[in-house]
């Protein structure tokens, strides 16, 4: 019996690197996603926390210098909340790309499994048949070995 060799194993193979290769591509970009994300929820959560403060020093009492300086704080805020925000819309976006992309390599190398299973299965057919071949041949020289005697 012959050895079964699958003829594409190394394309199988390269495919299954990449794959391994995007997956862990994916696993960063959701990592960085999750990080940008995050920063942006406590930007937001800062800028509330002291919008809550200066509405409460207000009904306190400030001082025009306070109210300014917590007005020029929040535009300062509102700019860095607007860049993370883009940076979260990027990180996004490469995020949804690199999931695509594990997407389609699962399916190659899915695709590539399943030729190899056909082909096995193929192949295994073939050698029993080869078997069954063997088999009938022998069981006639026996038969007609005895025939002969």
């Amino acid at each position: 019996m012959v050895q079964y060799t699958y003829r594409f194993e190394k394309v199988l193979t390269l495919r299954e690197q990449e794959k391994q290769q995007t997956e862990v591509a994916y696993k960063e970009s959701v990592r960085d996603f999750e990080e940008v994300a995050t920063r942006l929820y406590e930007l937001l959560k800062k800028k509330e926390d002291l919008i809550t403060y200066q509405n409460e020093r207000l009904t306190v009492g400030a001082t025009i210098d306070e109210i300014y300086h917590f007005s020029i704080f929040i535009d300062s805020l509102e700019h860095t909340i607007a860049d993370v925000q883009k940076k979260v819309v990027q990180a996004r976006a490469k995020m949804n790309w690199y999931e695509q992309k594990l997407l389609e390599k699962n399916l190659e190398v899915r695709k590539f499994e399943k030729m190899r299973d056909k082909d096995y299965e193929t192949y295994k057919t073939h050698e029993e048949r080869m078997e069954m071949l063997q088999l009938d041949e022998l069981s006639s020289l026996q038969y007609f070995k005895k025939e002969i005697r």
